[in-house]
């Protein structure tokens, strides 16, 4: 393969026979799905959507993309791509920090994981070669332990490891990878997969000097990356000290949903909490605020560290996420920081995903409250919630039915509609009853619930690129198509998504065709996001997500009304997601041939037979 960032080089691992073994990455594939997220559903398709998501023939793939571990601005995330043990659907989880750019330094493109080991191993990585090593002295340990384990026997210097925890060990289906800076990959179940695999780590060993992508075009690609970077520079959420983003992170969305009466509360009874104020990313810079760090080449420097000092909840933990703190503050009726603190860092430790955690407390808090079992679990009992996050990871006792995930936990007793799900995967932190676009986002994610595969709250709350009526259903379809489209083709670049508050499509088309050698415009850019997202849709109505129903909202959105600023509004999905099909040539959620064969997903040979 002659494109530019690329290593051209992917490291095949079958870990029930131990062989490794080293291909290029086929070019024509390379042009089609980019890299990262749609190179790897790519290749998870091809390995056979039927596939069950713990069997040694599913695959784990660990994805870069042509601009990681590049100059580019924020080109520091990897995409974790399989079949998700929580879904049933593809998944990719996607992961900031360093990882990524190392892999990348030290001479790999992709990592594609097959098979079942007779025993705990990890993978190490250096100067373009593998090696399955073993590892029963790190099974059993959480992330951090093992990740201080590794570093002892390979040295701390130049080092990154991506780590499941105990969780991942014993297959809860929210269970993800952390890395030594608590970046998390940690939806969808990617831990548990590994875990079923018996693979505990994954070890990259390099340095940046001499080993980062060169661009096809360097001049050019020169003054592609100034523009964006200025953009960057000049955003109002991204400018570095500046904008709310590198300011306070991602929590500095707290107050303002709350205000708007968007923020789910109590298991989403509610839309407004007054007391969320005191978990908000103004609270936690004025009172445990200790560092601002970042991701490779990033400005914006999101990830804002925190310490607890003292007493029963002493921690220290590298960011107060929005989202997570969300999942286990307002989500659960908790205020106190601390405590979310260390809920988060528990979380980190045992690998675990935040707000499927956050869900499996409040929907066990809220079946609780109604009777419906008789596990004891209070509204805001935070010191509850630490022991459970525990038995959860290690699935004892009651914490093996929350191990299943909520959408399984609830439907066995007898109370589906307590989980705030879709596809078996909960929501994030946007209440779809004051932001109409996002409730249609959650409901045709190809990933379930995730308000990553289609940002409309960009648009429907802070005006980027231009502002949109919350509250308003109509024209939200469209809408919704823009994000994910563009988002499909930001996660395959693996540029942060974060870069999408400055930069526009143009931006991307620019650093991707001055970095590969491929010329592209920003409609080009949309279009090959259109192909990923189908992709990964046409994976789904293969492996049984085909009928109008899979696409959905719970009717607690649909019927229960919002309240505080979005009092008296519903989700209105009934006229969001006809006008949503229409704009994607979609038949009721199900992609039609034609429309595989003009975006290139099959050709019209294939198309006969699916016909």
């Amino acid at each position: 393969m002659n494109l530019g960032g690329f290593k051209n080089k992917e490291v095949v691992v079958d870990l029930t026979s131990g062989d490794i073994t080293y291909r290029e990455i086929n070019e024509d594939l390379a042009r089609k799905y980019i890299g990262g997220r749609g190179l790897g559903v790519k290749y998870v398709l091809d390995n056979g959507p039927e596939v069950d998501p713990f069997s040694p023939n599913n695959i784990l793939c660990i994805m870069t993309g042509p601009v990681t571990g590049s100059r580019s601005s924020m080109s520091g995330r990897l995409a974790v791509v399989t079949k998700s043990p929580l879904t049933g659907t593809v998944t990719d989880s996607h992961m900031g920090g360093w990882t990524a750019a190392r892999l990348k330094w030290a001479g790999v493109d992709n990592i594609i994981i097959s098979g079942k080991s007779d025993k705990p191993v990890y993978l190490y990585i250096e100067d373009g070669k593998a090696e399955v090593r073993d590892a029963a002295a790190i099974w059993g340990m959480g992330t951090r332990g093992a990740i201080a384990a590794l570093k002892e026997v390979h040295g701390a210097d130049n080092l990154s490891v991506m780590s499941i925890g105990q969780a991942g060990e014993n297959r809860v289906l929210f269970s993800g990878f952390i890395n030594e800076h608590d970046r998390s990959a940690g939806r969808g179940g990617t831990g548990a997969v590994a875990g079923s695999k018996l693979l505990k780590a994954i070890v990259i060993k390099a340095a940046q000097k001499g080993n980062m992508p060169e661009p096809a075009l360097k001049d050019e690609y020169k003054e592609a990356n100034k523009k964006a970077v200025k953009a960057i520079l000049e955003g109002g959420l991204t400018a570095p000290n500046k904008g709310g983003l590198s300011v306070y992170g991602t929590n500095v969305l707290t107050n303002l949903i709350n205000e708007v009466g968007a923020l789910p509360t109590k298991n989403s009874q509610l839309t407004h909490w007054d007391e969320a104020e005191k978990h908000s990313g103004e609270y936690v810079n004025k009172h445990l605020l200790v560092s601002n760090n970042t991701c490779h080449a990033c400005p914006v420097g999101c990830k804002i560290e925190v310490e607890v000092k003292e007493g029963k909840y002493k921690t220290r933990v590298e960011s107060i996420e929005f989202e997570s703190a969300w999942s286990v503050g307002a989500n659960c009726l908790v205020s106190d920081a601390e405590a979310i603190s260390y809920i988060i860092d528990s979380c980190n430790e045992y690998g675990l995903d935040t707000i499927e955690l956050g869900h499996a407390f409040s929907v066990t808090m809220e079946a609780y409250e109604k009777g419906i079992i008789d596990e004891i679990l209070e509204w805001g009992d935070a010191d509850a919630m630490i022991e459970l996050t525990r038995k959860i990871a290690y699935r004892e006792g009651f914490g093996a039915v929350l191990a299943e995930g909520p959408a399984r936990a609830t439907a066995a007793w007898g109370a589906p509609e307590l989980s705030m799900s879709v596809k078996g995967q909960s929501i994030p932190a946007y209440d779809p009853r004051g932001i109409q676009g996002i409730g249609l986002g959650y409901a045709t994610s190809n990933r379930g619930a995730c308000h990553l595969r289609g940002y409309t709250v960009a648009s429907e709350i802070a005006g980027i690129p231009e502002p949109t009526d919350r509250l308003e259903a109509h024209g939200k379809g469209e809408l919704l198509k823009i994000f994910q489209d563009l988002l499909s083709f930001s996660d395959s670049m693996n540029i942060c998504k974060f870069s999408s508050f400055s930069e526009n499509a143009e931006h991307y088309a620019e650093q991707y065709g001055t970095m590969t050698g491929v010329q592209l415009s920003g409609e080009d850019v949309m279009k090959i996001g259109e192909r990923i997202y189908n992709l990964e849709r046409y994976y789904n109505n293969l492996a049984g997500f085909n009928h109008r129903e899979d696409d959905f909202l719970p009717k607690r959105f649909t019927e229960e009304p919002a309240t505080g600023n979005s009092a008296g509004y519903v989700s209105r999905m009934d006229i969001m997601l006809d006008e949503y099909y229409q704009v994607r040539g979609w038949k009721d959620g199900v992609v039609p041939t034609e429309k595989l064969v003009e975006l290139g997903i099959i050709d019209a040979g294939e198309a006969v037979g699916e016909k």
